[in-house]
């Protein structure tokens, strides 16, 4: 077992996946617009002036990274929203079905509920079936009005090859519209190439080093899309509300970061989830990975641990100074398992030993190591009954 280099009270953050932490050059950035930059970027005068032209940047910004028109960007408050809009947006314009796979993010799988959509199986990997898909577009006979399929999945890191989806959606479904959910690949893959083929793409600044509160929708030229919210009409007549400029300046900071530092950063993390790996298999063994690395985002280790309860592995590892999370949620006083891997064909007793270690920036080889080493010890203690 390799000695654990922990000290009493240092924290070993792994729960990248669910945020990152601000980058210094995030919060330099928007500092000014906290403080005497403060103007109401919609106001005609000097101060409000200020505040436009720095949104106005950050939108040239954010579309250069993302692929897109500075037009085609609409901030949002998050992920959620930027979700929300696409689906309920895209229905509320066109009428029909919304479709999306089992395993996508709430956000987006609670909105095709809402709207009355279809919700079909994925792969035992979370990315879309094609053959299930292709059998529900067929079976809707052309009434349908918009798929969402995730760049990348947020519980087990499987990226999505979406031009495969959209060839899908083309042949069974045409002028349908194809929206996915990227916020958990904004930060580790270019989306002007994994996301080329969709019309409607989410990206949340707090996954790749910005604030958390503020993302973004692309939304392509000529997409019908009906607001959801309703007011001044900001974000051209697509999304009202006063826009949040020191945040869409730290989205911007961060996501241009993100892309000129995301080939060194994927391979160091692959290294370092490469080095956990190994030390889990050898510490703790009967570790069953959820999904082949060489499919997954390269920050993502998605693991079950055999005879340990995921929700109390956590409990020790919060105890230990160790900060993880496992694909279950706690619903009327009960542990239930993740709905990604129930749809990934896991058996509900499995998929409650599941455990999400997901490596950052700021992850260090001494962190992989101490990680592992409580995981052993969680592990060894939760066996031992």
């Amino acid at each position: 077992m390799a000695p654990s280099t922990h000290v009493p009270g240092r924290v070993v953050y792994l729960d990248n996946a669910a945020t990152t932490p601000l980058r210094p050059e995030a919060l330099e950035a928007m500092l000014p617009f906290l403080t005497e930059r403060f103007g109401n970027p919609s106001g005609g005068h000097r101060v409000a002036r200020e505040a436009r032209l720095a949104l106005d940047e950050a939108r040239d910004e954010v579309a250069d990274v993302l692929g897109c028109g500075p037009g085609e960007v609409v901030f949002t408050a998050g992920g959620t929203e930027a979700d929300n809009l696409a689906v309920l947006g895209v229905v509320a314009a066109r009428g029909g079905t919304a479709v999306c796979p089992a395993a996508e993010h709430h956000a987006v799988l609670h909105a095709v509920l809402a709207a009355g959509g279809r919700v079909v199986g994925t792969g035992p990997d979370a990315a879309v079936d094609p053959d299930q898909l292709a059998a529900a577009l067929d079976d809707l006979r052309g009434e349908v009005s918009v798929v969402s399929a995730m760049a990348a999945n947020n519980e087990v890191g499987t990226v999505t090859p979406l031009a495969e989806v959209a060839a899908v959606v083309a042949e069974r479904a045409p002028g349908a519209t194809l929206h996915t959910d990227a916020v958990q690949a904004a930060g580790w893959c270019d989306l002007r190439t994994l996301a080329a083929p969709a019309d409607l793409i989410s990206v949340a600044a707090h996954k790749l080093g910005g604030p958390k509160g503020v993302g973004c929708l692309v939304v392509r030229a000529g997409t019908p899309l009906r607001p959801l919210l309703h007011g001044g009409g900001q974000e051209r007549e697509r999304r009202s509300g006063t826009q949040d400029v020191a945040g869409v300046v730290g989205f911007a900071t961060a996501l241009r970061l993100a892309a000129e530092e995301r080939a060194e950063a994927g391979d160091r993390a692959r290294a370092l989830r490469a080095r956990l790996l190994d030390l889990l298999q050898r510490q703790v063994g009967r570790v069953v990975v959820s999904v082949p690395l060489e499919r997954a985002l390269p920050g993502h280790l998605h693991v079950r641990v055999n005879g340990c309860e995921g929700e109390a592995m956590l409990v020790l590892l919060d105890d230990a100074g160790v900060c993880a999370s496992a694909g279950s949620a706690c619903a009327s006083g009960a542990v239930e398992p993740s709905h990604v891997l129930l749809a990934m064909g896991v058996p509900k007793a499995e998929a409650l030993t599941s455990l999400r270690l997901s490596i950052g920036r700021a992850t260090t080889e001494a962190d992989v190591v101490d990680a592992a080493a409580a995981v052993a010890a969680a592990a060894a203690q939760l066996r031992a009954g």
